[in-house]
């Protein structure tokens, strides 16, 4: 007699295959610090190891995002669409409510400061209509940047065992950023906004912190540990630094600190935990 097996069964089986085969390639931290006027890697550890980027697939998001704009197919004050789908996406998100609007503006100061899932399914679903294709399109854009260790499955960052990304890519992306976009990118320093009528601030606490820090994006999941992406100047030179995988937040902006005085020089000055 044959065993046959339920869609579902095999989808859960499929689902629990690629957790484990996940996990096996993950390294449990890395790091990495470019010299982004040059490229030139200061230091690393782990760099080409996949790990879970958590919110820093935002990154990507805001990227298309500018890129859209700069091409005209997206202005700042489009509407976008919050669907249930985007008004599930716990925990950070601006809530409306399903069927609510927001302006293009709006999402992406969502995305950098408050790092809002329902602004970033919002974008996606503008985009190409789902989560699951505009994945696709995040991941051809990035193997486009040199993002060759790195594959997209949803705007937001939320769990996926299939979404993958490294150190090296992430600094590549943060390079492109602001490569790309330098008027956009300035963005990524907004610590606060007010968004009607409501005073929204971040949790980067890295531009508090150090000077010279001016974004760009953090990221939180139970499976990805604690991740940072920095841009910073000081003494006339630019840097951007990726950690990955620390255990709390205090430690991940004290690893940035460290990296941070030890490539700029100047004062020493410690994370604030």
């Amino acid at each position: 007699m044959s065993l046959r097996l339920s869609p579902a069964l095999v989808r859960a089986a499929l689902g629990v295959s690629l957790l484990f085969s996940a996990h096996a390639a993950l390294a449990d931290r890395a790091h990495l610090m470019l010299d982004a006027e040059t490229g030139k890697v200061l230091e690393a550890e782990n760099p080409d190891q996949q790990n879970f980027p958590a919110s820093l697939t935002k990154m990507m998001t805001l990227y298309l995002t500018f890129d859209a704009l700069h091409k005209g197919s997206l202005k700042w004050e489009d509407k976008l669409v919050l669907s249930a789908n985007a008004e599930s996406k716990d925990p950070f998100k601006y809530a409306l409510g399903a069927g609510k609007t927001i302006t293009v503006k709006e999402a992406v100061l969502g995305m950098i400061v408050l790092s809002a899932n329902d602004a970033a399914v919002a974008v996606a679903e503008h985009f190409s209509g789902s989560e699951a294709d505009f994945g696709k399109v995040m991941t051809q854009k990035a193997h486009a940047l040199g993002m060759t260790n790195t594959v997209f499955t949803n705007p937001a960052g939320l769990p996926d065992p299939v979404q993958v990304s490294t150190a090296k890519d992430m600094a590549t992306l943060g390079l492109a950023l602001m490569r790309d976009f330098p008027e956009e990118f300035k963005l990524f320093s907004t610590r606060k906004f007010v968004f009607r009528g409501m005073k929204l601030h971040g949790h980067n606490r890295m531009m508090a912190s150090y000077q010279g820090v001016d974004g760009i994006k953090t990221g939180y999941t139970q499976a990805a540990g604690y991740n940072l992406v920095t841009s910073a100047s000081r003494n006339g030179k630019r840097v951007i630094g990726v950690v990955i995988g620390a255990k709390s937040a205090g430690e991940r902006d004290q690893q940035m600190t460290d990296m941070l005085n030890k490539h700029l020089g100047g004062e020493t000055k410690s994370a604030k935990r």
